[in-house]
């Protein structure tokens, strides 16, 4: 008996509602792994973790002095989330998705939101992602964010907050298709008993998604993955979508503007490009409209974009909405646009930039959470109960020398599941990641990656912060 002692220590469990009480989606599992040995657990455990080192899954930390490249670390442990319960969180995504491209292709043309004074205007042109040369774009369709990680938290009421958005360029979903290929390995018997939706389909979808992009009378369009090159901490990912696709892995020097066209440097001669999955970020991208200083993008890519003559994916200028400042404010961008009410709410968010807030926050900095707007990966942000009394200082210094660029948000006490540690499991926090391809419908893949904060008490679940990774399944009863 695996769990005979397991403990939810009054957090909100995601495989047992109580000690001893498995949850009903759950309760398969838990009787097979009741079923084995402990040796047997971790014999498959460590196979599992080798599984993934030989398929080279790994990402990069640039500020470790002890080599960039590292295995991704992954617990056998799924997480398991019903299908009905699914069934709303895909509802929610698809929502809060058709307002941010609604909004994003509102504030490049007509700024209507901003004019109705919805959203303060100076908010959105402050942003580091607002991009003055993306004035007047328009993406095929009218399509800005095809592809989206949203990250999501359950609380101890057991409700799903949107902790914030990924437009730009979200990575992750490779860790997903792997750690599914290697659990279905590792436990082939529960595969089979449980009705576990599928994640293997995202590759096509995508695809299908970019190939969307391509003008209609095209008969054979070239897609291209667009990656900074092998130094980057997501290039395991990009190659492997590229392979996955069947399409080419590019860096900006294999690519050309000649012509009036994009075009890729071959043995062959010039081949023309027409659809561009970057995963560079929007200002390196062309050094003659943004940094100059940039040795990874195209000279001269903006203006054939700008012409309609190559389609990009994400759409550049879409980090705007990665702003955690303009999250603050997708639930009025619901309303706006949709003229509905948000499925899924936001984290409640405690804005500097206001006066009143700022206070709130000044006198609260052992209770809150502080993020700095345009910063991701766990890093710039503050956690109040655990940080010193020097860190909530400078943070206060930081606050008030520059209130727009901080958000504050109370501590959660974010959901766990059981993790294999040493010899027993204990609950360590996860959130989860779902994503989100928009082509001619919206499509949400079934699952997502739940990242895990390995460290026992810890709340920042990020792979450079020393968090890992675990497989989601969505369970039809």
């Amino acid at each position: 008996m695996q769990f005979h002692d397991y403990d939810t220590e009054g957090f909100y469990d995601e495989l047992f509602s109580a000690k001893g009480e498995p949850r009903p989606e759950a309760a398969p599992l838990i009787e097979r792994l009741n079923s084995l040995s402990l040796e047997d657990i971790q014999r498959r455990h460590k196979a599992a973790q080798i599984a993934l080192f030989k398929l080279g899954v790994t990402f990069n930390v640039y500020s470790d002095n002890q080599g960039t490249e590292r295995i991704l670390p992954f617990d056998i442990m799924p997480r398991i989330v019903a299908a009905s319960e699914w069934a709303i969180l895909e509802q929610g995504l698809k929502q809060r998705i058709s307002a941010l491209n609604l909004f994003l292709s509102d504030i490049y043309s007509d700024q209507k939101i901003l004019a109705d004074g919805v959203i303060p205007a100076e908010l959105v042109f402050s942003a580091s992602g607002y991009l003055k040369p993306c004035l007047g774009l328009k993406p095929p369709a009218g399509i800005w964010c095809h592809i989206t990680g949203t990250d999501l938290v359950r609380d101890q009421d057991g409700c799903w907050y949107v902790l914030e958005d990924n437009l730009r360029c979200p990575s992750g979903v490779s860790y997903v298709l792997e750690n599914r290929r290697v659990m279905k390995s590792t436990f082939p018997l529960v595969f089979n008993n449980m009705k576990i939706q599928p994640v293997e389909e995202y590759p096509s979808h995508l695809l299908e998604t970019l190939l969307n992009l391509a003008p209609a009378n095209m008969l054979d369009p070239t897609v291209v993955v667009l990656t900074p090159g092998i130094f980057n901490s997501a290039y395991f990912e990009h190659s492997f979508l590229a392979q996955q696709m069947g399409v080419e892995l590019v860096e900006g020097r294999d690519l050309v503007v000649a012509d009036g066209f994009l075009q890729m440097r071959t043995t062959k001669g010039l081949q023309r490009i027409d659809v561009i999955y970057r995963r560079i970020d929007d200002t390196f991208i062309d050094p003659l409209v943004f940094r100059p200083d940039s040795l990874l993008g195209i000279p001269g890519l903006m203006e054939v974009y700008r012409a309609g003559r190559v389609a990009i994916a994400n759409a550049l200028g879409t980090g705007v909405a990665d702003d955690k400042v303009i999250y603050a404010y997708v639930p009025q961008m619901i309303r706006y646009y949709l003229d509905q009410e948000p499925i899924l709410n936001n984290v409640p968010t405690y804005l500097c930039w206001e006066p009143e807030q700022q206070q709130y926050v000044l006198d609260h900095l052992d209770q809150l959470v502080v993020k700095s707007a345009d910063e991701s990966g766990g890093y710039g942000m503050l956690v109040g109960p655990k940080a010193t009394q020097a860190e909530r200082d400078d943070f206060s210094d930081r606050i008030r020398t520059h209130p727009r660029q901080y958000i504050a948000q109370p501590t959660l006490s974010l959901s766990r599941v059981p993790t294999l540690v040493d010899d027993h499991f204990e609950g360590r926090h996860v959130d989860l990641r779902p994503y989100i391809l928009y082509g001619k419908d919206i499509y949400v893949n079934p699952g997502g990656l739940t990242r895990v904060a390995l460290r026992k008490g810890s709340l920042v679940v990020n792979s450079s912060q020393g968090g890992g990774s675990k497989d989601t399944w969505v369970v039809s009863s």
